[in-house]
């Protein structure tokens, strides 16, 4: 499995269980652990991975974080863990005393949910107030997967990740600031528009009609977005779907210049429709030829199959369809013997009438 799916299945764990998860130990034993393995480091290593890292905190002697995850001696990752239910804004007090002290360059706070990771962007061995990466592991995102992966032990590169926790931080600030303003939009945004398509001041009347004109014009350019993309996507799925027909419709013909119909075969698509006109219109029943079987259909339809015929091999065979469109052979020693499966193909074509 590797480490989208690992990440992806302990989402769907998460989810699954957390109902019966009571303590914050339970959360780490049941989440949070299982998430640092997935990282590749081995839990079981005091060497790797040191559960309950005590650090001296100015005057507090003795305090301790979770864990702390270290490489080549030194810690590079705390992470201070809470029961899955706590909100995790009322915790990071904790985290942001040892990481001033520690030689860590990484944070972690998390409820075993929530992952929230921080550095020290804005001041130096200073843990910034808001994390660089956020995400649930419950619904986690592919292109959050892809930055997660790089705390990895494989892969994992404090210089590399600092280069880009900055970028990663700004972006997913502004993202929030855009959904805030897109719901809500605040003065200042109006007025940014506003006066560039209102030749007048923004009075205060002016400011609350250009209030909800500018929600209005949001909310229709994302739908009219969506709605564009959904084309494209339907086009191209429909040009892909002509062309695999396309090319299947090539390879039928290139088969039907191979099959020969017998006589036989059209003797027993004769007894077929002189069974089935006692219930049906006898136009609507036709047949296809293959190279390995004789096909015939309801309304010229490969999807409604009435029975195949198996007659050109040492055996012959009666052929029906299951509900998973699979085979059901009924062996045969003549034509005359379609006539005992009547009642069968009786059946076959109500189901699809029905």
């Amino acid at each position: 499995m590797n480490f989208k799916d690992n990440i992806k299945s302990l989402g769907e764990r998460v989810a699954n269980l957390k109902e019966q998860i009571q303590t914050e130990e339970a959360t780490k034993n049941a989440f949070i652990m299982p998430f640092i393995q997935a990282l590749g480091y081995d839990v079981f290593n005091p060497l790797e991975v040191v559960p309950e890292f005590v650090s001296d905190i100015g005057t507090k002697k003795g305090e301790k974080i979770d864990y702390a995850i270290f490489q080549n001696g030194n810690p590079t990752i705390l992470i201070e863990c809470k029961h899955w239910a706590q909100n995790l804004n009322l915790h990071d007090g904790q985290l942001l005393r040892y990481f001033h002290v520690s030689k860590a360059k990484f944070g972690l706070l998390t409820n075993g949910i929530c992952y929230r990771f921080y550095t020290d962007l804005e001041v130096a061995n200073k843990m910034d107030e808001k994390p660089f990466l956020e995400f649930n592991i419950d619904e986690v995102k592919d292109n959050q997967i892809d930055e997660l992966r790089k705390f990895h032990k494989a892969f994992f590169d404090a210089d590399s990740i600092s280069n880009t926790a900055s970028e990663l931080k700004y972006t997913n600030e502004l993202k929030q600031l855009l959904q805030q303003e897109f719901i809500s939009p605040s003065p200042d945004f109006v007025k940014h528009f506003a006066r560039q398509v209102y030749p007048n001041n923004i009075s205060a009347k002016v400011l609350e009609q250009f209030t909800n004109l500018t929600k209005k014009s949001i909310q229709q350019y994302i739908s009219e977005l969506v709605t564009e993309r959904l084309k494209t996507a339907l086009k191209q799925e429909d040009e892909k779907t002509k062309e695999q027909e396309a090319i299947q419709s090539e390879q039928e013909k290139g088969e039907e210049n191979k099959v020969n119909t017998t006589d036989e075969e059209l003797e027993g698509f004769m007894i077929v429709k002189t069974i089935l006109r006692q219930r049906i219109n006898v136009s609507r029943v036709s047949y296809r030829d293959a190279q390995s079987y004789f096909a015939i259909l309801l309304d010229d339809n490969n999807r409604r199959t009435i029975c195949r015929l198996y007659l050109n091999g040492s055996k012959k065979y009666f052929v029906t369809l299951d509900d998973d469109r699979k085979e059901v052979r009924n062996q045969i020693d003549s034509l005359d013997d379609l006539f005992n499966y009547s009642e069968l193909l009786f059946g076959i074509v109500e189901k699809y009438d029905s």
